[in-house]
């Protein structure tokens, strides 16, 4: 018997299975270990195929197999080989995307917890700790665990290890004479379990919008077909009771279901919904769990201990058999678009996954990306629409602000007259407010008045961002995490004329202190959120109006119910409008309509104070009046006009390396290759070829990027032009690298 084996660690032009003579345990989807080149060095693979002959000459045999618990069933298999086709990914880099991380490594049984036990009876054991010669036990070490053991029967291996001068040696020596035995038993640990203890199986009450929506979903999941529905809600629809009930239906009915959520709304409050339904048999998996406990929730899934998956991207490869339907809330979300290899996108991997499955894929959103409303307007997907807030509530009436009349009037804090007005209510009525400002830190660039030199990160090509701490503040780039001392002087000129430019949360904290000192203050940004729990505290403590002022990032922005909030003020809306990206409307729209809708979700009117420099622009007057559809209109014909996606498909090349004459030199031949190979096809794909030029950010730590933009159809046929200067450039490059991302979100 042959097999065939795929390794996984290897470049992407070896990326192919290699034929093997079979040896015990080579079953389809066991790793092995095999030898492979000259030297015969021993690698890790997965086996894809067993079959009777091979055409290959000198095969070798397969060394060993490795821990059977690892399997990856003939579904794993093919959905590795649909992310190789499909992400130009390595079938390595697919695996280690569909287990849980660390499963390769040696830490894999570190759930089995080991007990040591007396192998003889007691009195047996006290006869041999008072004999001497070779029939006692001479080594005090192995003497202290008998007696340790003569006393309380058995342990955990850890704690007999941890007494005084007791070794693994001991342990081995006393096992060998058969004094003692060592027992494994499996510790499948569950973070989660205390949330399932208080059950809320109460019937879901929806009103006639919902009901409507609710039929239309369970029309198609009763199909028994691969479906996909968009539910299109409002924010402060409901539309998590409509989720719900959807997931009773499959649950009900034997199937099982997996929910994803944007990190960012993964919170204890979120979980607990799902917890306190569904009991023990819900498996949550996101990337601030360790290691151990997503292999444990892994297992539970693999072994059907469990009927729903919560978690983020990375749970749409959960090891669950006979799904049902899988849910992608917030599916506009970025977070849901993989940045590193397989670059895939868990909507495309949840549409392979239901096709396999005949299950329903619900996509929900309030702002969906425009590519799912285009398919939804086209029939490709059934469009589900709930246009109004649950229980009568009425969307929050929002003001714009002019903020250039705001310096006119010789104000120049970041808050206007009008949003400090607002905010000194809030706290009159004893309500609370939600601030949004996308940037962090305290100023946002230094600049020299001299010579116009900005302060610039060393191994980056981004300005430095200035953050106060009692220490009399730092520089800190955010994308490489470069810090040092705050600038006296420029190191262009020599002068000491610095100015510091623009704001960041650091600075409206202070300036809502000056002006609002009676208001408690909660900061939730990338500093002060650091710690694995501090997120969900803070969330946490909000609720609990432990804070008037909920002050933030986008972590503020999206996803939160909090019933005592009636204000919502973005500090500066333009923030995301005018970067030279063709999806900037869409990402403004989209955070603008979300973070509004944080306001007003209960019997309170809500209001949203919006401060702009461009207070005539129509993304923002969309956004302000929550009009998804006519924001619609006018972006899709924009993109139709100008050939962008959903029109088209975007692919980037980007070639990335430490010498920046290498990196130029490689990236006119990655062209020269990509071109040529399009030449050859004789025009059957129609490609359009940007570049090569400086990426966007030209350098990021120390690794300087040249970038090409393709608009082409994705097929079969031009995937494999793609794969092909992709294998055939990995053949030869030495200095840098080549990443192809299919479909990125941004270029």
């Amino acid at each position: 018997m042959f097999c065939e084996v795929y390794l996984l660690d290897v470049p992407y032009h070896l990326d192919r299975p290699f034929d093997y003579e079979c040896r015990d345990g080579a079953v389809t989807g066991a790793l092995v270990k095999v030898p492979f080149g000259k030297a015969d060095k021993l690698r890790i693979g997965i086996v894809t195929k067993v079959k009777d002959s091979s055409d290959s000459e000198k095969i070798k045999p397969v060394h060993s197999s490795l821990d059977g618990r690892l399997r990856l069933t003939e579904e794993m298999c093919g959905l590795c080989l649909f992310l190789k086709e499909h992400t130009l990914c390595t079938f390595g880099e697919a695996v280690k995307s569909i287990l849980p991380p660390g499963a390769l490594s040696d830490k894999l049984n570190e759930s089995f917890r080991k007990t040591v036990s007396l192998a003889k009876p007691r009195e047996e054991i006290a006869t041999v700790l008072t004999l001497t010669g070779r029939a006692g036990v001479k080594s005090e070490g192995q003497r202290s665990i008998l007696r340790y053991l003569l006393d309380i029967g058995s342990a955990d291996a850890e704690l007999v290890r941890a007494l005084p001068g007791v070794t693994s040696a001991n342990i081995s020596a006393l096992r060998e004479k058969g004094l003692i035995s060592v027992t494994e038993s499996e510790n499948i640990r569950n973070p989660y379990a205390a949330y399932a203890k208080e059950r809320d199986t109460a019937e879901i009450v929806l009103s006639r919008a919902q009901t409507e929506a609710y039929h239309t979903i369970e029309g198609l999941y009763l199909e028994d077909k691969a479906r996909c529905a968009l539910l299109h809600g409002v924010t402060g629809s409901g539309k998590t009771k409509i989720i719900l009930k959807a997931i009773d239906r499959c649950i009900a009915d034997g199937k099982n279901v997996i929910m994803m959520v944007p990190e960012i709304s993964l919170t204890p409050q979120t979980v607990s919904i799902f917890c306190k339904r569904y009991g023990e048999r819900v498996a949550v998996i996101h990337s601030s769990l360790s290691a151990g406990e997503r292999m444990d929730a892994w297992k539970r899934i693999k072994r059907g201990d469990v009927d729903l998956v919560i978690g983020t991207r990375s749970a749409v490869f959960a090891p669950l058999s006979d799904i049902g339907m899988i849910v992608i809330d917030e599916e506009h979300e970025h977070t849901y678009k993989s940045e590193s290899d397989p670059k895939y996108h868990a909507r495309d991997v949840a549409s392979y996954i239901c096709g396999k499955n005949n299950a329903l894929l619900l996509l929900a959103s309030a702002t969906p990306s425009l590519e799912s409303y285009y398919k939804a307007t086209r029939g490709t997907y059934t469009l589900v629409p709930l246009k109004e807030r649950y229980g009568g509530v009425k969307l929050p009436d929002a003001v714009i602000v002019d903020m250039r009349e705001e310096l006119r009037l010789g104000n120049t804090s970041p808050l206007s007259a009008r949003l400090v007005k607002a905010l000194g209510s809030v706290y009159e009525n004893e309500e609370q407010a939600i601030l949004f400002l996308n940037r962090r830190g305290y100023n946002s660039q230094v600049s020299c008045k001299s010579c116009g030199e900005v302060v610039t990160c060393p191994r980056c090509s981004v300005s430095l961002t200035y953050h106060s701490n009692a220490e009399g503040g730092k520089m800190l780039c955010h994308l490489c995490g470069f810090t040092s001392g705050v600038a006296r002087v420029c190191e262009s000129c020599g002068g000491d004329n610095l100015s510091f430019l623009g704001y960041g949360t650091q600075k409206v904290e202070a300036e809502i202190s000056k002006y609002l000192s009676d208001m408690k203050l909660m900061r939730m940004d990338a500093d002060t959120t650091s710690g694995k729990l501090a997120y969900d505290r803070m969330l946490e403590d909000f609720r609990a109006a432990k804070a008037d002022i909920l002050l933030g990032t986008q972590m503020v922005a999206k996803g939160h119910d909090f019933p005592k909030v009636t204000l919502v003020g973005v500090i500066l809306a333009d923030t995301s409008l005018f970067v030279s990206d063709f999806r900037a409307s869409e990402r403004t729209f989209s955070l603008l309509t979300q973070v509004i809708g944080r306001a007003g979700r209960s019997a309170k009117d809500g209001i949203a104070v919006i401060q702009t420099y461009a207070p005539k622009n129509e993304i923002i007057r969309l956004a302000c009046l929550q009009d998804y559809e006519k924001f619609y209109e006018g972006e899709i014909e924009l993109r139709r006009e100008l050939t962008y996606p959903p029109f088209c498909n975007l692919v980037t090349l980007t070639v990335t390396g430490e010498n920046e004459r290498d990196v130029m030199t490689e990236a006119k031949r990655a062209s020269d290759m990509l071109l040529e190979r399009i030449k050859d096809d004789g025009g059957k794909n129609p490609f359009i070829v940007f570049g090569p030029f400086e990426a966007s950010v030209y350098r990021v730590n120390e690794k300087f990027r040249m970038r090409m933009v393709v608009k082409c159809r994705l097929n079969a046929s031009s995937r494999a032009i793609l794969s092909s200067v992709l294998a055939d450039f990995s053949k030869t490059a030495r200095t840098v690298t080549l990443s192809v991302d299919l479909d990125p979100l941004t270029v």
